[in-house]
């Protein structure tokens, strides 16, 4: 117990000043859960919160800061109406305490999605809060670093209509010195045979460009159904890739089952996922190869060493999606994640908003990552893109 306690919480909406609208054919995009609809492309729209930032306050004079995954303007008024009164001159050191309030009193309408994210915000803040008091980086909290460095992959390479730009691309990121790289798939069932093949000229283009000793992995981000994706398995097979990700829709668990079963190629999800309890099933049910979660959306800090520990009792690898500091802290603490996601800094959206929202996340150098020993996350949020981007919610 401390002596400390919680004076606020504030939740601020951001968005990347984009404006939705018609898809560019020529643009960068992906196979997503709504691809099984023929005009998906000029359908999908995630609206105007990016990502939500939470501060915790404390009568310490020191403020921890989380943020939310999956931004939705749904999560600014769960954390105002339902979560900040729980907390509200609380110690901030009783995280499972905290956690189970805020988690049980929004079983009604939470439990997955938005609440969870909310939740995971708080909590997030609250680790930053104990690293910054004690003095020491969350990592030390989690069981003390157990590298200096980190090897990460290339996360990007959309579909795009012009392969030797994709290629090009992938070439280019081998020149930084990344040995790991992860595309996109561009095409799901709707489509048809042309989708198929329009998938394989997508990995034949990258893999041709890189060679056989780059590790190449990727993403259809929920838009594929069973039957499609062992097809697709069956016909990448010559690709050697190091897994498939998330091609199904995050609650099939039996068709993850099905699949793991059959596939020659490593499944890879949890991205979406939420809670210990939806990964308790997939690990009990051997549905993933390689677990993916990401602490902002799964319930922050406090839930997530419990996914690491049931995954390391199955000796089961978690790569968690998205290189921000809430998961470089597992990464780089946790035997079992042996690598990590990195978004490269090409272009403004929500998986690249954390580099300006806030000051001091490591880059990559010749495809590793180093992390400061700082107090805390080990970064400062920069007060001016935070109301430059600021959606009102």
């Amino acid at each position: 117990m401390s002596d400390i306690r919680i004076t606020g919480v504030r939740a601020h909406p951001v968005g990347t000043g984009g404006h939705g609208g018609a898809h560019d054919p020529a643009s960068p995009w992906l196979c997503t859960p709504v691809s099984h609809f023929e005009d998906a492309r000029q359908r999908e729209y995630h609206g105007d919160v990016a990502i939500v930032v939470v501060e915790v306050d404390t009568d310490a004079g020191i403020t921890g800061v989380g943020t939310c995954g999956a931004g939705n303007a749904g999560i600014k008024p769960i954390v105002d109406h339902h979560f900040a009164p729980l907390v509200l001159g609380e110690d901030p050191f009783k995280v499972e305490l905290l956690w189970s309030k805020m988690y049980r009193a929004s079983t009604r309408f939470g439990r997955r999605g938005v609440p969870i994210s909310a939740l995971s915000g708080i909590d997030i803040a609250l680790w930053d809060i104990m690293g910054k008091a004690l003095g020491v980086p969350v990592y030390d909290l989690l069981g003390g670093r157990s590298r200096d460095s980190v090897q990460v992959y290339a996360s990007r390479l959309y579909a795009l209509k012009d392969l030797d730009e994709l290629a090009d691309e992938a070439r280019d990121y081998v020149r930084q010195g990344f040995r790991m790289l992860k595309q996109r798939f561009g095409f799901g069932p709707a489509d048809g045979v042309e989708g198929v093949k329009g998938n394989l000229a997508l990995v034949a283009a990258v893999r041709e460009a890189v060679g056989d000793d780059v590790e190449l992995a990727a993403d259809a981000y929920m838009g594929w159904d069973l039957e499609y994706t062992i097809k697709m398995e069956r016909l990448l097979r010559p690709y050697d890739l190091k897994w498939i990700e998330e091609p199904l829709m995050p609650h099939d668990v039996t068709g993850y089952e099905r699949l793991c079963r059959r596939s020659e190629t490593p499944i890879s999800h949890g991205e979406h996922c939420y809670t210990r309890l939806d990964f308790a099933e997939l690990i009990e049910r051997q549905a993933a190869h390689i677990l993916q979660p990401d602490v902002n959306r799964v319930g922050g800090i406090t839930e997530a060493r419990k996914i690491f520990a049931m995954a390391a009792a199955r000796d089961l690898p978690v790569v968690p999606h998205s290189n921000e500091l809430h998961n470089l802290h597992f990464v780089f603490s946790q035997i079992n994640c042996p690598f990590s996601e990195y978004f490269p800094d090409v272009q403004r959206d929500g998986n690249t908003l954390f580099y300006e929202l806030f000051d001091g996340d490591p880059r990559a150098v010749d495809g590793e990552l180093r992390l400061e020993a700082k107090p805390g996350l080990g970064h400062s949020l920069n007060e001016d893109v935070l109301r430059e981007l600021a959606v009102s919610a």
